[in-house]
C-alpha cells in the first residue's frame, strides 16, 4: 500500500549517450557526493515511509467508488474525543452519520446485520484507526465501552420491514432494550431514531410531538410503527427508573445518497424509473402528501439533539409538502423523462398527509433544514444515474413485503 498509493520514490536520472551521469557533475565533485554523502538506509527509508502513510490515512477516508470524495477528520484530544456507537451505522441515514463523527475526530463503532445496510456505504473508513466494524445483531447483547450511542439499527421502508415482521419488532423491542441496558451500564447517553410513523395515519396536520397518533395495531404496517411506539415507551421507563439520558429523534422521510436501490420508498423508485423512461408508479390518486428532508439536514438535527439539553420527542422533518403525484412530475422533469405515470391500486394503511410541525426543534435545538428539496434531488438523481450505470438495470421494488436485495 505505502510504495502504490502514497510515497512513490523519485524517478531515477534517465541517461542517454548525450546525458550522463558523467554530464551532471564534475568529476571531482563527483567524488566528494560518493565519498562523504551518507548511504540511505533502505530500512529506515521504509519506516519513514509506513509512518507518513499512516499519519495520512489517520487524517482522511479513503476515495472509494461508491464515496469518491475525500472526508477530511480532525485530531482531538484525548478529552473531547467520544467512542460513539452507531447502530445500523451501514444503513443510508448512519452510514451519513457515522462521516459526520468521524470528520469531527471522534472514535466511531459501527454496529450492522447488514439486513438493509451495505458494507459499500462505510468501506471508505475500514483503514482509518478511529473506525470500527462489527458484524452484530442487535436483538443479541453485545458489551462495549462507549460515551454515546445512536440507535438506528431496524429496516425503514415497508417492504423491507414487512419482510419479516416478527424480526422487526424483535429490532425494535429487544434491540433497543439490549442498547439501553448498555447505555445504562457504562452511562453513556442514548438516542433513539424513531418515526414519524408512529403517528399513523393522522387526524391533525402538521403533526406536533404532542399528537399521540392513529395507528391500527394490527395492520400490515403496525410491525414498525407499534414497534418504535413501544421503543419510546422503553426510552422513557429507563431515564425514569434508571436515570438512563435519553433522547428521541422523529424522523420524517428522508432522502439522499446511498438509499438503497431497492427500497421501494417514492424517491427511490421514482427516480429509478425516470432515469430508465420507465412508468413511473403510484398506488392511489397520488393525492396523498409527504414532506422530504434532505440526509445533510437530518444528520445535523441527530447531533444537535444528541448534544443538546433537551431531552423530549423531537420532529426532524421538512415541512415542504408535496402530494405524490406533483412529486412524480418534479423527478420526471428534473431527470428529462419520458415515462408516463401509471396509477395502481392504493397500499393498505397508507397514510393520506404526512407534513412536521418542526416548532420544538427550531427552539430547544436551532434546528430547521437547510438544504431545498430541488438541490437534494439533483444529487440523489447523480447518485442514482451512477447506480444504474453500475447495474446495467434496476427494477425498483413494489409495495409488497420483499427481502432487500445486494444488501453487503
Amino acid at each position: 500500500l505505502s510504495t502504490v498509493l502514497f510515497a512513490c520514490p523519485a524517478p531515477e536520472p534517465i541517461l542517454t549517450e548525450t546525458n550522463t551521469m558523467s554530464d551532471q557533475a564534475p568529476p571531482a565533485k563527483r567524488a566528494h557526493i560518493d565519498n562523504d554523502a551518507p548511504t540511505p538506509d533502505p530500512k529506515r527509508q521504509h519506516i519513514d515511509r509506513l509512518i507518513a502513510d499512516q499519519q495520512l490515512l489517520a487524517s482522511q477516508s479513503i476515495p472509494t467508488l461508491h464515496t469518491p470524495n475525500v472526508i477530511l477528520t480532525k485530531r482531538l484530544p484525548d478529552a473531547l474525543r467520544k467512542k460513539i456507537l452507531v447502530t445500523g451505522g451501514s444503513g443510508f441515514v448512519g452510514s451519513h452519520l457515522v462521516d459526520r463523527l468521524m470528520s469531527e475526530g471522534h472514535e466511531v463503532i459501527v454496529l450492522d446485520n447488514f439486513f438493509t445496510g451495505r458494507k459499500a456505504n462505510v468501506e471508505h473508513w475500514l483503514h482509518h484507526p478511529n473506525f470500527s466494524l462489527v458484524r452484530h445483531d442487535v436483538t443479541q447483547p453485545i458489551l462495549l465501552e462507549v460515551d454515546q450511542i445512536y440507535h438506528l439499527a431496524c429496516p425503514a421502508s415497508p417492504p423491507h420491514y414487512q419482510y419479516n415482521p416478527v424480526k422487526t419488532i424483535k429490532t425494535s423491542t429487544m434491540g433497543t432494550i439490549n442498547m439501553l441496558g448498555l447505555a445504562k451500564r457504562v452511562k453513556a447517553r442514548m438516542l433513539l431514531a424513531s418515526t414519524s410513523e408512529i403517528y399513523g395515519d393522522p387526524t391533525v396536520h402538521p403533526q406536533p410531538e404532542s399528537y399521540w397518533g392513529n395507528v391500527n395495531t394490527i395492520g400490515p404496517r403496525a410491525c414498525y410503527d407499534e414497534g418504535k411506539r413501544v421503543a419510546e415507551t422503553m426510552m422513557y421507563a429507563y431515564k425514569n427508573q434508571n436515570n438512563v439520558s435519553v433522547r428521541i429523534a422523529r424522523i420524517f422521510n428522508t432522502f439522499g445518497p446511498r438509499m438503497h436501490p431497492n427500497d421501494g420508498r417514492v424517491v427511490s423508485n421514482f427516480i429509478i424509473q425516470s432515469l430508465q423512461n420507465k412508468d413511473i408508479t403510484i398506488y392511489g390518486d397520488g393525492s396523498q402528501t409527504r414532506s422530504f428532508q434532505y440526509v445533510d439536514d437530518l444528520v445535523d438535527g441527530l447531533v444537535k439533539l444528541m448534544n443538546g439539553d433537551y431531552d423530549l420527542p423531537v420532529n426532524l422533518g421538512n415541512p415542504d409538502e408535496y402530494s405524490i403525484k406533483d412529486f412524480a412530475t418534479k423527478i420526471r422533469d428534473m431527470t428529462g423523462s419520458k415515462s408516463e405515470i401509471q396509477y395502481l391500486p392504493k397500499v393498505a394503511d397508507d397514510p393520506t398527509q404526512r407534513e412536521p410541525d418542526i416548532t420544538t426543534a427550531k427552539r430547544e435545538l436551532g434546528w430547521e433544514p437547510k438544504v431545498s428539496v430541488e438541490e437534494g434531488l439533483k444529487k440523489t438523481i447523480e447518485y442514482f444515474q451512477g447506480e444504474l450505470d453500475a447495474a446495467g438495470e434496476i427494477i425498483p421494488t413494489g409495495p409488497d413485503a420483499a427481502k432487500p436485495k445486494g444488501s453487503s
